[in-house]
């Protein structure tokens, strides 16, 4: 009997060489590429964080708003504070009326900066001293009659904070008590050219971001004070003018600062 021919069984293919190394192969390069492109996307990613906008957390952006409110008084100009002309209202009910009367009260002059103690009287300069009051602004206005006269001015506090707890120790619900004004600024060559602390009639007190707002009010004829709680209107009259300057004022310094967006570039 002839043998036959011999089995290919567990003999490589035609060539001589095996598949599997070839395989293993294409397995490390499919490997390589995938790692590439890892690789790829995390640069990728890192290029994207530098180059988009930065996000603040709430509390960076709480923090970066304050900032804003609390240089506003350098960097805004005296005239955008204290305006040349200010609107007010006097309530209907002083006139026996429905309706109220719109007015107009006017600059005569604003006040050099000063130091805390040197624009306010003794009980408020030692309220403010001890929240860290740096500077006081003030500016003086003439009523729409220009009857009467009114101080307003500006307290600089270290944050918002300050100005709140200092704002509530000055607040007296008797509007001529003496605690905590701002001494009137008199302005030479106007009807405020006399106006001294012998002249007030009242004081007024709010505060706002960074800020207390004061104001102190008297007439323009230099009478000396009086008390004006019996005599409803002239109260009236002269509360509504010193509250129309500070809610003015108060307004343009403690609005809100616009939500703070980085411009985009590393680090902002």
């Amino acid at each position: 009997m002839q043998p036959g021919p011999a089995s290919d069984a567990g003999l490589p293919p035609a060539g001589g060489r095996s598949s599997a190394p070839r395989r293993w192969r294409r397995a490390a390069a499919a490997l390589i590429v995938v790692l590439a492109l890892c690789g790829l996307a995390a640069a990728t990613r890192g290029v994207l964080t530098q180059v988009m906008p930065r996000q603040f957390t709430a509390a960076q952006q709480r923090q970066i708003e304050a900032w804003e409110v609390s240089r506003r008084w350098h960097t805004l100009p005296e005239g955008a504070i204290f305006p040349a002309a200010v609107s007010y209202q006097l309530p209907g009910q002083a006139l026996g009326s429905s309706s109220g009367l719109a007015l107009t009260a006017r600059r005569l002059g604003i006040a050099p900066p000063a130091a805390c103690a040197g624009g306010t009287d003794a009980a408020a300069a030692a309220i403010l001293a001890a929240h860290g009051c740096t500077t006081i602004l003030r500016a003086t206005y003439a009523d729409a009659t220009t009857s009467m006269l009114v101080t307003i001015g500006v307290a600089v506090l270290p944050s918002s904070i300050a100005a709140t707890e200092a704002g509530n120790q000055l607040y007296s619900a008797e509007p001529q008590d003496p605690h905590g004004a701002v001494s009137p600024a008199p302005v030479p060559g106007t009807l405020a050219a006399g106006f001294a602390s012998g002249q007030r009639q009242l004081a007024w007190e709010t505060h706002a971001g960074s800020y207390v707002i004061l104001a102190t009010a008297g007439y323009a004829d230099g009478r000396p004070t009086e008390h004006l709680t019996g005599d409803g209107y002239l109260l009236t009259e002269m509360s509504s003018l010193a509250q129309g300057l500070g809610d003015e004022v108060s307004e343009v310094l403690g609005k809100a600062a616009p939500v703070p967006a980085c411009p985009g570039a590393p680090g902002c």
